[in-house]
């Protein structure tokens, strides 16, 4: 099993192009991040060089505070398709593999065409080669986030029918709304573009909480899943010492 960190929880104390290389001697397989902007592409393209780690994805902006994403605002459309190409343009400069475009808190049905059409802007102005992502929070951390369930998520893949527009399948959202995660994961699989995970429910280390992540990993290998699974979880203390779960769950 191969693992991403995501550079967003972990190593949070350094700067990211140092986060990076600590993620290399620590054994990651890949790295992927929030937002990176404050960053110039070039410092984060040259560690990720440096280190040999690919970076897996990336967020569009946030907007104000409380807003969780913009895409699916409606009459925001000029922000968020800025958002979107300021993704796009950082994710090229840096080879970065999916963009993940996030929705904000709102809801409704205008609110869905809204995330729609910015969603088909999105895969418009992006190269084939860079995944779009659309990912499900769970209610409790994220209330009144437009998209909450895979059900969902899946039902607007289908509807935009468009190449490289998948589902990023974070277990940990998906433990604490609605469970069966495996289940869940094998009948999602052929939409799924990426894997997050964190303990069930307060979003620490794997290696604790309600979900088994040794028989879900296990069972996510047997299916033939073989991309690095992105640990977004939050150490308590220092990243590094919160990482005695890799010595168990990465053979």
């Amino acid at each position: 099993m191969k693992f991403s960190a995501n550079l967003g929880f972990l190593w949070t104390d350094r700067p990211l192009p140092q986060a990076i290389h600590a993620a290399k001697a620590a054994g990651f397989d890949a790295v992927e991040c929030h937002w990176p902007y404050d960053t110039p592409a070039t410092e984060v393209k040259a560690s990720l060089d440096e280190t040999g780690l690919p970076m897996l994805s990336l967020n569009t902006v946030r907007g104000k505070p409380g807003e969780s994403g913009l895409c699916a605002l409606p009459d925001r459309e000029t922000e968020a398709r800025a958002a979107i190409d300021q993704a796009v343009a950082y994710a090229k400069a840096i080879h970065a593999q999916a963009v993940h475009v996030m929705a904000g808190v709102v809801q409704g049905p205008k609110a869905e065409a809204t995330f729609l059409a910015n969603l088909r802007y999105a895969r418009e102005q992006c190269p084939e080669q860079i995944m779009l992502l659309i990912e499900p929070l769970n209610r409790h951390d994220a209330p009144g986030y437009f998209l909450q369930t895979t059900d969902q998520a899946a039902d607007l893949i289908a509807t935009l029918d468009l190449p490289g527009v998948k589902m990023m399948f974070d277990c940990y959202h998906v433990g604490r709304t609605e469970g069966d995660i495996v289940t869940r994961f094998q009948s999602l699989m052929p939409i799924i573009g990426h894997i997050q995970f964190a303990s069930v429910p307060d979003r620490g280390p794997p290696d604790q909480g309600e979900v088994n992540y040794g028989f879900v990993f296990d069972q996510i290998a047997a299916m033939g899943w073989s991309h690095p699974l992105g640990a977004e979880y939050r150490p308590r203390g220092k990243t590094d010492d919160s990482l005695g779960w890799m010595r168990h769950m990465a053979s």
